[in-house]
């Protein structure tokens, strides 16, 4: 039973985990000056530059993601890019009583979903994916 669910689990599993790149990769991009004084407000340098690349990490990332394409690549990267996003923007160590809650459950969300990351990168993207169909294709 499981070997015949491995290739819609694992496809739904990238797709929703997908989706929260997407719509905050459309996010950043469609309220882009707004964000970017976020981002300044965090200290991060060149705050458009980082903006545009973390939409752009965010975007292409889920794309690649949902059709399972290097997704050993995508994984690290994604996760890398969670741990890193989490230690910046969710610092509920040095936020003040009233906001260190909501701080701390978003930062333990990011690191989980970069857990997940992980996994995806170590399973690979199973049966129904783009990395399976051309190694497929190269063994034959």
């Amino acid at each position: 039973m499981r070997d015949k669910l491995q290739g819609p689990f694992t496809l739904a599993g990238r797709i929703l985990m997908a989706i929260v790149f997407l719509g905050s990769g459309l996010s950043k991009l469609s309220k882009f000056q707004a964000t970017v004084l976020y981002v300044a407000s965090k200290g991060v340098l060149f705050p458009e530059a980082a903006l545009a690349l973390a939409a752009a990490v965010e975007l292409l990332g889920a794309a690649f993601l949902i059709v399972g394409w290097r997704v050993f690549l995508v994984g690290i990267l994604l996760a890398g890019y969670c741990v890193v996003t989490a230690l910046v923007f969710h610092n509920f160590w040095a936020m003040p009583a009233d906001q260190l809650l909501a701080q701390q459950v978003n930062f333990l969300k990011n690191m989980s979903i970069a857990g997940g990351f992980l996994m995806v990168a170590a399973l690979g993207g199973g049966p129904w994916s783009w990395d399976a169909r051309t190694s497929e294709a190269q063994e034959a």
